[in-house]
């Protein structure tokens, strides 16, 4: 009965230590990008907080195969017309909310295959390791969500 109890504390312990971790990993780091049309690698993005405490994340690198040009993003508008996708910032603004540890709301989110912009939120899902990013024109209802995967 002993062996047990210290069996299930142990488990507990292991499952707070794991659910700190993840909260503490938080949305900073580098994420893949996985296109929601055809399932498939699509691009790395690197997530970093700001000073003023809001995230952005760049592009720092493209894995769909067959590309050996450097991609431009020519359908984007002001400052990022014409730009290189790669070093492309196309997550500003995103704050994480107070009163919900795992979700980040208030920022913006170009897409570098139309060149449109969108509001944007996000929630970090299976202990960190997965980013639920949803872009939305007006309300949140009218969007679309991608699943980014954290890389090591």
């Amino acid at each position: 009965m002993r062996t047990l109890a210290r069996l299930l504390f142990a488990l507990c312990l292991a499952g707070v230590a794991g659910t700190s971790w993840a909260q503490a990993l938080g949305i900073a780091g580098t994420w893949k990008t996985i296109d929601d049309k055809t399932g498939k690698p699509k691009a790395l993005i690197r997530i970093v907080e700001q000073p003023n405490g809001s995230y952005s994340g760049t592009i720092i690198k493209g894995l769909m195969p067959g590309t050996n040009q450097p991609r431009i993003c020519t359908l984007c508008s002001g400052a990022l017309k014409d730009q290189p996708m790669i070093g492309l910032t196309i997550l500003t603004g995103l704050r994480q909310d107070a009163e919900h540890q795992h979700s980040f709301s208030g920022g913006e989110i170009v897409d570098p295959d139309s060149g449109k912009t969108y509001h944007c939120n996000a929630q970090l899902v299976d202990d960190g390791a997965k980013l639920e990013v949803r872009g939305y024109i007006g309300i949140s209802l009218f969007g679309r969500t991608q699943t980014w995967v954290r890389e090591p």
